[in-house]
């Protein structure tokens, strides 16, 4: 589905990491986890061609991203980035209802499809009774929501996540993991998400990918690659692992 090979995830006077390979196929949920400025963020750019690399390719559905057109990749890929500058005056629902900009019929409005689309992705993430408050009038954590919402709007194949859990208290952390783990088991999504916090992957995550300091890539199948001494290693902190039924949490000590 969602491919790179021989990736160097680089800003500007320094290379974070050479030859970052992996593939997440539909199905998949891959975390992608490091420690602060080790290229998590550069990576979801270079992913979603949002940013030039200096080396490698990325490929979507065997086609190499640069040639697929615009309203083609927003068709296949959704992108929510860790920071949204621009300010949105509309209602909650008309924010939700941008994602459907790709899958427009006609440049004078929505259509009952596209209203229907941004009214149930509301009821995925809590939020339906606050469809016609003002944008600009909610709380981080709702903000952060509605984002999810108009990501679940756009419906993509794939999903690129730079840290969806900011903002959200536990509850709606653990709802918006299950959210789309369910898209990708029930209806064959491909998950990459950028998370900070060692507690979930090993619970909602197929795979992961480590990017250590000094560009050291680690990447495979989540009960694998997340061990308490790799995580240690990564984040250079203790951790405690514990383990709950056939789940594992790694939480600092």
């Amino acid at each position: 589905m969602l491919r790179c090979d021989g990736l160097t995830l680089a800003v500007p006077g320094r290379v974070l990491a050479r030859e970052v390979g992996f593939e997440a196929r539909r199905g998949e949920i891959w975390a992608v986890l490091g420690a602060n400025g080790s290229g998590k963020t550069t990576l979801v750019h270079a992913l979603a061609g949002l940013a030039p690399v200096p080396a490698g390719t990325v490929a979507l559905d065997g086609a190499p991203l640069g040639e697929r057109t615009n309203a083609a990749r927003a068709g296949l890929v959704g992108v929510l980035l860790q920071q949204e500058d621009a300010e949105f005056w509309g209602s909650v629902l008309e924010y939700v209802l941008l994602g459907r900009f790709s899958r427009a019929r006609t440049w004078f409005g929505w259509g009952r499809e596209d209203e229907g689309a941004a009214q149930a992705a509301l009821e995925a993430v809590g939020l339906a009774e606050l469809a016609r408050r003002g944008y600009r009038t909610l709380s981080g954590g709702e903000r952060q929501r509605a984002r999810i919402a108009q990501l679940l709007a756009q419906d993509p194949q794939a999903f690129l996540l730079d840290e969806p859990l900011q903002h959200l208290d536990l509850r709606h952390q653990v709802a918006v993991l299950r959210l789309f783990g369910a898209l990708a088991r029930e209806r064959d999504r491909a998950v990459v998400m950028v998370l900070h916090d060692a507690l979930w992957p090993a619970r909602f995550c197929s795979h992961a990918l480590l990017l250590h300091d000094g560009g050291r890539v680690e990447c495979g199948r989540a009960a694998e690659i997340l061990s308490r001494g790799r995580l240690e290693r990564l984040y250079g902190c203790p951790l405690q692992e514990i383990e709950a039924g056939s789940a594992r949490f790694f939480a600092p000590l």
